[in-house]
C-alpha cells in the first residue's frame, strides 16, 4: 500500500519493524516495491540478501524480480534470473513469467529475439505478452514484428481499441499514413473510440477534471503546483540511489 502511494520509506521501515516474521511472502512484496518505481538493482539486492538468509523463492518471487529488472533495463539480469527457475529451484516458468522476459527483451529493442521466445513457449501466449510485445514495437517503431503482435491481440481482444490505436501509432511513426487510413476506418467500423486520457480532483466543491494533453485550467495555482512536482521528480530521478541499501546492512 505505501510503495503504491509512492511511500518507499514507510515500507521499508514495515518490513524491518517485522524482524523474524519476514518470510518470503514479505521480501517478494517489498522486492516488488523496488521494481516498480525503477529500482531494478535495489531489487537485485534485496533478492541476494534473501537467498543469503536461507529463503527459497517462489513463483511469486520470480515474477517481482523479473518485473523489477524489466523496468530497469536489467536484461542480462533477467535472463540469468529466468534461467535460475528451473536450473535452481524447480520452478517451471508460467505464462506470467514469459510476459516478463518478452518485456525486458522488447524494452532493450530485441523484439525479433523477444518473438522467437514467444514461439518458443510450452503454452499458449496470453494477452499480456503479445501487448507487452506490441507496446516495445510501438516503443522502437517495429512495424514488421508490431503487426504479428497487433493482429494475435486482434484475436484475442477484438473489443480492445487500445491495440489498434498502438499499431496505428506504429504505423504514424514511421509515415505510413494510408495504413494508418484503413486501421482507423476498420476501428470506425467496428464501433470503436478512444477515450481522452483524464484524472480529476476535489477543491472547494468542485470537481476539477484534466484531460490529457490540456492546458487550458482556469486555475493558475494548479499548474504551479504541476510545475513544482515536475521540479521535484527531476532532482529526485538524478540523485543517487546507492544509499537506499544501505539499510539492509543491519536487516
Amino acid at each position: 500500500m505505501y510503495a503504491k502511494c509512492g511511500c518507499l520509506d514507510a515500507s521499508r521501515k514495515v518490513f524491518l519493524v517485522m524482524g523474524d516474521r519476514r518470510n518470503v511472502v514479505t521480501w517478494s512484496t517489498l522486492i516488488s516495491c523496488y521494481g516498480v518505481h525503477g529500482k531494478g538493482k535495489e531489487a537485485l539486492a534485496l533478492y541476494d540478501k534473501m537467498i543469503q538468509r536461507g529463503l527459497k523463492p517462489n513463483s511469486v518471487t520470480f515474477t517481482s524480480i523479473l518485473s523489477s529488472c524489466s523496468h530497469s533495463g536489467l536484461v542480462n539480469e533477467g535472463q540469468a534470473l529466468f534461467d535460475s527457475m528451473m536450473r535452481d529451484y524447480g520452478l517451471e516458468p508460467c505464462v506470467e513469467h514469459y510476459a516478463c522476459i518478452v518485456d525486458l527483451l522488447g524494452r532493450a529493442g530485441r523484439t525479433k529475439e523477444a518473438l522467437k521466445l514467444i514461439k518458443s513457449m510450452p503454452m499458449k501466449p496470453i494477452a499480456s505478452v503479445w501487448g507487452a510485445l506490441l507496446n516495445a514495437c510501438a516503443m522502437h517503431r517495429n512495424v514488421e514484428v508490431g503487426e504479428v503482435a497487433a493482429y494475435e491481440l486482434f484475436e484475442l481482444e477484438p473489443r480492445n481499441s487500445s491495440n489498434y490505436i498502438a499499431l496505428c501509432g506504429i504505423y504514424e511513426s514511421v509515415g505510413m499514413l494510408d495504413k494508418v487510413a484503413i486501421m482507423r476506418a476498420r476501428m470506425h467500423e467496428l464501433g470503436m473510440t478512444k477515450a481522452p486520457g483524464c484524472s480529476w480532483i476535489h477543491m472547494k466543491g468542485r470537481v476539477q477534471v484534466f484531460y490529457q494533453g490540456d492546458v487550458c485550467c482556469p486555475s493558475e495555482m494548479v499548474l504551479d503546483v504541476l510545475d513544482g512536482l515536475y521540479k521535484i521528480m527531476a532532482i529526485r530521478s538524478l540523485r543517487d540511489t546507492n544509499h537506499e541499501l544501505n539499510w539492509l546492512e543491519g536487516s
